[in-house]
């Protein structure tokens, strides 16, 4: 594992809440950054830290999230998610996270990764592919 991946690390990156990022079964007047949207930023905010200090051919994916959503964000507006790494375990890593527009806190939680090589990962699915196809 990089040297350099250890806990306290941390990143945050900016959201604009455009509209393929809100929910629309309310309305228009009602759309808000949907819940799976803002998961789906944050694992892509936690896995790009970890990219910046994992090997070349490693790459992440994710294994458990706890995320209260707990503030309702604006089509148009902004949310800073702020990821930082919690715990190192091998190529277990666990992370904290928070987010939170111009307003208020929108979201906070955990979310853990396993570093895993990329071209191995590949044979694996391969794998359980060819055996999901014989049945």
């Amino acid at each position: 594992m990089s040297e350099t991946l250890k806990p306290g690390l941390s990143l945050t990156r900016r959201i604009q809440v455009d509209r393929d990022r809100t929910i629309s079964f309310m309305g228009d007047d009602c759309r808000v950054y949907a819940t799976p949207k803002l998961l789906y930023d944050i694992e892509y905010a936690c896995r790009d830290l970890l990219v910046e200090h994992i090997e070349p051919g490693k790459d992440s994916v994710g294994t458990r999230v706890e995320l209260d959503h707990i503030g309702a964000t604006l089509m148009g507006m902004w949310v800073d998610i702020t990821v930082t790494i919690a715990e190192v375990n091998g190529a277990a890593v666990s992370f904290s996270f928070s987010a939170r527009d111009a307003i208020e806190e929108v979201a906070r939680g955990k979310h853990n990764r396993f570093i895993v090589g990329v071209e191995k990962t590949a044979q694996r699915l391969k794998a359980k592919l060819a055996k999901a196809q014989a049945q």
